[in-house]
């Protein structure tokens, strides 16, 4: 177990924080897990890219293009263009949870043709300090159905190997973000 300052001056732990806002009803075929993710950069800037239904593509390296259809709330779905390389080619998501008072994202694939059957995810964002610096604990969490002909252990690892690979993205621009809004104006000098 991991304690953390939250930014506030409080102490949370990872465990606090998935067993609040992460909680999944798991069947018998299904697996589950969270990954975790420091960022250097505040809680506003990863925040306003993982809330970004409609653009995931600024973060998720595997998206080549995202349709949102309708207004962008609770229930809203987007149709997301897979690029080259995993077992898919489309997506289609719905936005389950969004509440940007707590940072807490949430989504299920209701479509695609790909073999992730029952997804769902929660994504919660919580401030903490990294270095003496405002900084961000990222928190996801997902279960899925373990399709015909594979183990859990093997659907979790390759779900697992994607959220790491979105999560150190979102980490990767947000630092860059994060140094872009340091930078002092030129006529400050």
């Amino acid at each position: 177990m991991i304690a953390k300052m939250n930014g506030y001056g409080g102490i949370k732990t990872e465990d606090e924080y998935i067993r609040r806002h992460h909680r999944h009803e798991i069947r018998d075929n299904q697996c589950s897990s969270s990954l975790v993710k420091h960022i250097k950069a505040p809680v506003h800037l990863v925040w306003s890219l993982v809330r970004s239904f409609d653009q995931p593509q600024k973060y998720k390296p595997f998206v080549s293009r995202c349709i949102v259809q309708g207004d962008l709330e609770i229930g809203s779905v987007r149709e997301v263009n897979v690029k080259s390389g995993l077992p898919a080619t489309t997506s289609t998501e719905r936005l389950e949870l969004l509440d940007d008072e707590e940072h807490i994202f949430g989504m299920r694939i209701v479509g695609g043709d790909h073999r992730l059957k029952n997804y769902s995810s929660i994504v919660t964002v919580h401030p903490e300090i990294i270095d003496g610096r405002p900084g961000t604990l990222v928190i996801e969490s997902f279960v899925v159905d373990v399709p015909d002909g594979n183990t859990k252990d093997e659907t979790c690892y390759f779900v697992e190997a994607l959220i790491k690979c979105n999560l150190k993205s979102l980490a990767d621009v947000s630092e860059r973000l994060a140094i872009q809004d340091q930078t002092e104006p030129i006529d400050r000098i």
